[in-house]
């Protein structure tokens, strides 16, 4: 007989719902792989089990019940996972969600990605990355490995929509252009603020302005994005400034981001950008 979504019986008794932890509420039809989540969860300081459900109708009767930030859904849940997603971010907009699918799958994993997943992951991933892959989906990024990140790129570059060079019809102002070519390139928010010379959250601002001008979500999403349209080709990046305040943090990423360099490799061209945006099998996202 189905069990019903339950609450655990800790969450935590620092937990204000401000999101110190992040709540997880995990959704499989087969009770020892719910099992086997909760003990891993139950080693993480930071993640907390909010319900579970091993149906559709509960998994959605969960979201509504239980405040949560993540939810992994396992594909088999229903006959229809693609659809099945979509319909539960659309009720749920600020729900981010983690599928579990079968097994490497190119058409499943492409169509989860265009309907919004956040993170698609293997039954196979290990407890480190799927632990990893929450902690990135929870902070607003998205969690795709190697060959899911090959997958969606070819997608981009195979699509027959546009006539080939065609461009988008949003323009990019050149401040806007040239803090997405940053981007592309790898480079965090701080580092741009000093290259373009202004602050993190004018940064952050700007994203936010971009991300609604081309309907992307994330930094993979403008990535590529931006290797379709090449919406920033043959753009300049300005070179770090050195200056009694930021001279030596500057002169330290401009060691790390030159070519050769043995901890961080040079700046990579849009294609290389869009892998490096999300994690292999045994790194995170950027």
């Amino acid at each position: 007989m189905a069990s019903i979504p339950v609450v655990e019986e800790d969450l935590g008794a620092g937990d204000d719902g401000k999101g110190q932890f992040v709540r997880v509420i995990v959704a499989d039809t087969q009770a020892i792989f719910r099992a086997g989540l909760r003990k891993v969860f139950a080693l993480e300081d930071d993640i907390r089990v909010a319900g579970q459900a091993e149906t559709l109708a509960q998994v959605q009767s969960a979201v509504k019940k239980f405040s949560c930030d993540v939810v992994i859904f396992e594909a088999a849940l229903g006959p229809h996972p693609v659809e099945a997603v979509a319909e539960l971010l659309r009720q749920n907009p600020q729900l981010r969600v983690v599928v579990v699918t079968p097994g490497a799958e190119e058409e499943l994993t492409l169509e989860l990605f265009r309907r919004g997943a956040h993170g698609i992951v293997s039954r196979e991933v290990e407890p480190e990355l799927l632990v990893d892959c929450l902690r990135k989906v929870a902070a607003g990024e998205t969690w795709l490995d190697t060959q899911a990140t090959h997958w969606v790129m070819d997608a981009y570059r195979n699509q027959n929509s546009r006539p080939a060079g065609a461009r988008p019809k949003v323009q990019l102002t050149p401040k806007e252009t040239l803090i997405v070519s940053c981007v592309t390139q790898g480079m965090k928010n701080k580092e741009i603020a000093l290259r373009v010379g202004t602050t993190e959250q004018v940064v952050k601002n700007y994203l936010r302005k971009v991300y609604d001008k081309l309907g992307v979500a994330d930094r993979l999403e403008l990535a590529l994005y931006c290797l379709n349209h090449h919406v920033v080709d043959n753009t300049k990046v300005p070179a770090l400034p050195a200056s009694p305040v930021n001279g030596k943090n500057a002169n330290a990423m401009a060691a790390g981001a030159a070519p050769g360099a043995a901890s961080t490799p040079s700046a990579p061209s849009p294609a290389g950008a869009a892998v490096a945006a999300v994690p292999d099998s045994s790194e995170t996202t950027s």
